[in-house]
């Protein structure tokens, strides 16, 4: 995303209820927005965030709320640069919990097919995780603005821990002399 403007939303929220700021933060969150400080959120300005925050500035409202949003440009090129960092670093976070979610995925898988225990029940569990990580891995994709080697790195894990559970139950579904299992790709 190479976009020089960006979006500050600065939600004006009463003292209580608490749980406003905890859904003004998990929503903001979830979009990707960096906080900034002292309650200042910014995004990459772009058509879908301009309606995002419009939407949130509405649900404000209807709970004794406010809030306001400006589309601005960093002061100057380093400015620019440490925004984009800061996002960066940001999705780096995720994607190396992600990381350590599949390593000990895959580490677990390796462990039985070393014991060599093919069972349906762990077929299901594995199935399960990867429906997870696959989750996860949209939702960091989503919000990763400006992607670097680790959003690759994350792709890549996915795949081997797809490939797995593939192996997997071509293994399990043999052993009991099933029929082929389904493609885990995304």
């Amino acid at each position: 995303m190479q976009s020089d403007e960006w979006l500050l939303f600065a939600p004006q929220l009463p003292a209580s209820p608490s749980s406003l700021r905890v859904m003004v933060w998990r929503r903001m969150q979830g979009s990707g927005a960096l906080l900034l400080q002292n309650g200042l959120w910014i995004l990459p300005h772009t058509a879908e965030h301009a309606d995002f925050i419009t939407k949130v500035i509405a649900s404000l409202e209807k709970q004794q709320g406010s809030g306001w949003f400006f589309i601005s440009k960093a002061g100057d090129e380093l400015q620019q640069q440490r925004l984009v960092e800061n996002f960066q670093a940001e999705r780096q976070q995720e994607y190396t919990e992600l990381g350590k979610r599949g390593d000990a995925f895959l580490a677990h898988q390796r462990e039985e097919v070393l014991a060599q225990q093919w069972t349906f029940a762990s077929l299901e569990a594995y199935e399960h995780a990867l429906h997870n990580l696959t989750s996860e891995l949209r939702k960091i994709q989503q919000r990763d603005f400006f992607p670097t080697v680790h959003s690759q790195a994350a792709i890549e894990l996915h795949a081997q821990c797809s490939q797995a559970v593939y192996e997997y139950a071509i293994a399990t579904y043999t052993q009991y002399n099933q029929n082929t299992p389904r493609d885990y790709t995304i």
